[in-house]
């Protein structure tokens, strides 16, 4: 009996451990790879990851290379809650030290160290190095101090609009970050991690990503500065709202300068409440150009042989279109005049006579030639054109207000393409931020005796007293001013006409008869009546900056 009950035991201990071994066949032996894999998967962490970013730079006369956009590598500090809960330690000691060292209120770094399922609880980024040292000497347990890569714009806010700013899952996000966000970000790659107790990862990569292009800009380091000072002193001598300063060569089509104000500072984009500041009035803001709008009707008009320099016209002040009344600036009346004077006193009713003799669908066509109907393709992001469709339904009174700038609607972008034909003997450019080894002249739209004709005629304009103060001292200057009147639904309102508020502009190129760059001033309602008081000033200033910047000797007596 007693025999028999162990030899039963004994099979049964037999039994159970055939299936154990027969179990642990199958674990380790058949399906090894299985638990393999699965016991890899809870240790090891596969991230993907991409290349560091490409950097963006400023140029200036030297070559020298400024940063405008660049990654820097900062510390940042995290903690650990859980491995500070495990070790016993109370998160008041730990959370009011942190909070003292980094400056942060103690109640919310608290609130993050006591979450006890948390390995990990980033409390700052961009840490100082007087923080850094005083994390170190505290030698706080669970405390951890690592460095990241992060987009830093070294210039603060100049040139923002240009370069916008890296956005929430590092997109590029307006101006050059969102145009050419695929060519800096560079290409993914594979990292991994191993994952300990208290979750700290130590990384490992493999299919190493690699690292963005690099962007070189046109744009030049000191012209840009100066002209983005002069936008601030006007905001605070003037009262503009708003304001554009766009420089470029005229020959190449290189842009120089793209200042606007107000502006902001990319490194706090997060700050800003109104979305509306992030927009590029450069490229992205309409607006009706006013008197400088006359050199290109009066360019039309020269290279279709309706008019010359010397053409007269009789001015009575006022002109009838269609029942319409079109009146000269403060209603005067100026008699007999050629046009070239025409142009210098900016007369309305002479430009409306100069669009009678082009001819309206031959006005059209030069208008499409040179580009005021499509977008430049300048290389950033969010680019707009209007398609002037009111203006372009035919009636007469639009063609005539046209004449003179006011009911058809453009980009400063658009004015620089079409002036730079202006001023290097008729054919549009390019317009580019890139630096390139060449580049290519777009189609002729003028003749080159037409492009000296006018430009001796803008000329006219800075050597007469209504454009003088944007004369520099020892050179000629082409210029040309322009007052329009901001259209009430420009401003928001659901009402026809035009406000009391105005925009001021200067358009100009130096040495005139061989210019270097080109300029346009645009601001929105400065405190003064005209832009010969507003704008063409500040051209005269910045052109005086760039003639002895580039060290373009006088070509006449002072």
């Amino acid at each position: 009996m007693k025999n028999w009950r162990l030899n039963f035991l004994f099979f049964i201990f037999c039994a159970l451990a055939l299936v154990i071994i027969f179990r642990l066949s199958q674990l380790q032996i058949v399906n090894n790879d299985f638990w393999r894999a699965l016991a890899q998967g809870q240790h090891n962490l596969f991230l993907q990851t991409r290349g560091e970013r490409g950097e963006i730079f400023l140029t200036d006369r030297q070559g020298n290379l400024h940063p405008l956009a660049i990654n820097r590598r900062w510390e940042y500090v995290f903690v650990s809650p859980r491995e500070i809960y495990k070790k016993g330690i109370e998160p008041k000691e730990i959370g009011t030290v942190l909070a003292e060292i980094l400056g942060l209120p103690v109640e919310k770094v608290l609130e993050r160290v006591r979450r006890n399922q948390s390995s990990y609880e980033v409390l700052k980024r961009q840490l100082s190095p007087q923080e850094v040292s005083h994390l170190e000497t505290a030698d706080l347990t669970g405390v951890y101090i690592r460095k990241e890569v992060v987009r830093y714009y070294p210039q603060d806010n100049l040139g923002s609009h240009l370069v916008g700013f890296l956005g929430g899952k590092g997109l590029g996000q307006y101006g050059l970050e969102g145009y050419y966000n695929e060519v800096l970000e560079g290409s993914e790659g594979l990292q991994r991690g191993e994952r300990f107790s208290w979750g700290y990862i130590i990384d490992q990569h493999f299919n190493s990503p690699s690292a963005g292009q690099d962007i070189i800009l046109t744009i030049n380091y000191n012209i840009q500065f100066m002209a983005e000072r002069l936008l601030h002193s006007a905001s605070e001598e003037l009262g503009i709202d708003g304001g554009t300063i766009l420089v470029g060569d005229p020959q190449t089509g290189q842009i120089l300068a793209m200042a606007s104000y107000p502006n902001f500072n990319p490194n706090y984009f997060f700050q800003e409440k109104d979305f509306k500041i992030f927009k590029n009035p450069a490229i992205q803001s309409l607006f009706e150009p006013g008197s400088i709008f006359k050199s290109i009707t009066k360019a039309i008009a020269l290279e279709e042989g309706q008019i010359t320099p010397e053409t007269i016209y009789n001015d009575t002040g006022s002109i009838q279109i269609g029942g319409w009344t079109i009146r000269n600036f403060a209603q005067r009346i100026w008699g007999e005049v050629n046009m070239t004077k025409a142009l210098a006193k900016s007369i309305n009713t002479a430009a409306v006579f100069v669009g009678e003799r082009i001819g309206n669908s031959v006005f059209l066509d030069y208008l499409q030639k040179f580009g005021f109907f499509r977008p430049t393709g300048i290389g950033l992001q969010g680019e707009v054109y209007s398609q002037n469709l009111s203006f372009r339904r035919g009636y007469q009174i639009n063609f005539a207000n046209a004449t003179f700038g006011q009911g058809i609607e453009m980009t400063a972008m658009q004015l620089f393409r079409a002036f730079s034909a202006l001023a290097n003997g008729g054919r549009l450019v390019n317009p580019h931020l890139i630096k390139r080894d060449s580049f290519e002249l777009g189609e002729r739209v003028l003749s080159q005796e037409t492009s000296l004709a006018i430009t001796r005629m803008m000329v006219a304009v800075t050597e007469d007293p209504f454009g003088r103060r944007a004369r520099v001292p020892g050179y000629y200057i082409a210029g040309k001013t322009g007052t329009s009147q901001i259209a009430w639904s420009a401003l928001g309102y659901n009402k026809r006409g035009y406000s009391d508020q105005t925009i001021q502009s200067f358009i100009g190129y130096a040495p005139a008869l061989n210019p270097s760059f080109l300029i346009l001033v645009k601001l929105n309602n400065p405190q003064t009546r005209v832009a010969g008081e507003s704008a063409a000033p500040i051209f005269g200033e910045l052109a005086e900056f760039i003639l002895h910047y580039y060290q373009i000797p006088p070509e006449r007596e002072k």
